[in-house]
């Protein structure tokens, strides 16, 4: 697939460019989220970290372009733009929620490309692995019912909900990213080659502790956890705490390439 600059300019926002960074960190949103949501990652690891994230189409200054409702689909698009810039520093992945999906699988595929786009480190956060996954139906609901679900999950967006205007505008993409969370099918291969680190808030009614612990057999690599207080929107209130372990995380991979040179 022929890849553009206006293309990556559309997927990737990078609010704070960090050129002498060692390392770029790729953020995927939960479900509904924008890029935006990792402002504060990017404040956190600039300049130490490239700190990028991924923009959704059908959201903010997306919000003309149609929704793209699977996971296949989502990754289809997003491995092309990907791989056309990864070939001037490592490559890291972060994914919360729905985004902790889409990241698992964009560096599956990324690493059976092989070459220098495959990830060095991939944080999944917030979401149960394939093998774990609960059959649901959220995004058949009407409004409220799915007004409700993010209820039980908390997290600042739940309060701006409560305006009508802004919950007409938003709601589209929240009802479709659900959709492509509830109809995904992983589809089993080799597990990843590279670390993977597991982040949960020790409070999440939808994804436990134990359930993210779930991530290790799915890579070959080391695996670590993370284990804040708080649910499944731990990352808006333990965000000092959660910056630190990424932080740390990032330079032991630093550490070991330069070890392996």
């Amino acid at each position: 697939m022929a890849q553009h600059v206006g293309d990556t300019r559309l997927w990737l926002r990078n609010y704070s460019p960090a050129p002498e960074a060692a390392i770029r960190l790729v953020c995927f949103p939960h479900a509904g989220g924008s890029a935006s949501a990792y402002h504060p990652m990017v404040k956190a690891l600039s300049p130490a970290v490239d700190v990028t994230g991924v923009q959704y189409p059908g959201r903010q200054d997306r919000r003309s372009e149609p929704c793209v409702d699977t996971i296949p689909g989502l990754v289809d698009r997003i491995v092309p733009v990907l791989a056309s810039v990864a070939d001037d520093r490592p490559l890291a992945l972060f994914g919360h929620s729905m985004g902790a999906t889409v990241a698992y699988e964009v560096a599956r595929r990324l690493e059976a490309a092989g070459g220098p786009g495959a990830p060095v480190l991939v944080f999944l956060s917030g979401r149960r692995p394939p093998h774990l996954q609960h059959s649901s139906q959220v995004h058949l609901l009407d409004d409220e019912g799915i007004l409700r679900e993010l209820m039980t999950l908390g997290g600042s967006a739940v309060e701006a909900l409560a305006d009508p205007e802004l919950r007409e505008l938003v709601m589209p993409s929240i009802r479709n990213d659900y959709h492509a969370v509830e109809t995904y099918e992983h589809v089993p291969g080799p597990p990843l080659r590279c670390p993977v680190v597991g982040l949960s808030g020790d409070a999440d009614p939808r994804a436990s502790v134990t359930d993210v612990e779930g991530w290790r057999q799915y890579t070959e690599g080391p695996f670590a956890m993370h284990v804040f207080p708080g649910g499944h929107f731990y990352l808006q209130d333990r965000g000092d705490e959660l910056h630190a372990a990424v932080r740390a995380e990032l330079a032991q991979v630093g550490a070991r390439g330069a070890n392996a040179r």
